[in-house]
């Protein structure tokens, strides 16, 4: 059975996505059975998977609608066969911003994604979705469909206010949809050691936060930035960067802590 979690931070620009894809190739390194669900209507999840999502016939805009199944419309990408780190991928196009409109009047609307998902999930050891940075109807299926949420976040002031927002929203969605629902914990992204602020923010949030806090760093790595726009996750894109090498380690401390729960 999936363990199925939401990368999800109402700020943006926190990493979100390049955590989803990079987590899903790292944990496909180690030796999991992985699905990538990209709820952002940018569909960059879906083109940093190595999938064009212009070209895709099926979207998760189709499994939301119920005209189409995941079985049907998860794609793998060649690229990241070839890298040696596949897992499936759940597209997501421009398409994707009009099911929010649709999906207005429609019932059971906040939990289209979790009746698709439960056809799926013994295929998979990991669901990843990744939702876009704002509290909308989308990121209200993942939260709906998830055991727990993995918040990336920067070590700035700004980003501490940012997250007392989204536990409020995880409070609210478990008390009312999702009794399921829990942190499981907060990856620090982009961090610079050598940022005294950024130093002052981690210590922070492990005196708050405790064991919810990931073990593994994410550094500011310049190979990261960069794999998106060869279509790939760094941790495919240049397997032996600073930034990759960290992605791997994280995706083993996941499957750990999953292994505890």
């Amino acid at each position: 059975m999936a363990k199925i979690f939401c990368i999800a931070n109402q700020k943006g620009g926190v990493g979100k996505t390049t955590t989803a894809v990079n987590l899903a190739a790292g944990l496909a390194k180690v030796g999991q059975r992985v699905l990538m669900v990209d709820l952002d209507p940018q569909g960059n999840a879906t083109m940093g998977s190595g999938v064009d999502k212009r070209k895709l016939e099926l979207t998760v805009y189709d499994v939301l609608l119920e005209s189409a199944s995941i079985a049907e419309a998860r794609v793998k990408s060649e690229k990241l066969v070839q890298g040696g780190c596949s897992y499936d991928i759940l597209g997501a196009n421009r398409e994707l911003s009009g099911a929010e409109v649709e999906l207005v009047d429609v019932q059971r609307r906040e939990k289209r994604l979790k009746q698709a998902l439960a056809e799926v999930e013994q295929d998979y050891d990991f669901i990843l979705i990744d939702c876009p940075p704002s509290l909308s109807m989308l990121t209200l299926n993942g939260l709906c469909s998830a055991h727990g949420v993995i918040v990336p976040m920067q070590c700035e002031y700004f980003a501490l206010e940012g997250l007392t927002d989204l536990v409020n929203t995880i409070k609210q969605v478990h008390a009312n949809l999702n009794k399921e629902l829990a942190i499981i914990g907060l990856l620090r992204v982009m961090f610079d050691a050598r940022i005294t602020l950024q130093q002052q923010v981690s210590e922070q949030l492990k005196s708050h936060f405790g064991n919810k806090v990931f073990n593994t760093v994410i550094p500011r790595n310049v190979r990261l930035a960069e794999a998106p726009s060869y279509g790939l996750p760094g941790v495919v894109f240049d397997p032996s960067s600073k930034g990759a090498q960290a992605f791997v380690a994280f995706a083993q401390e996941m499957v750990e802590r999953i292994e505890k729960i």
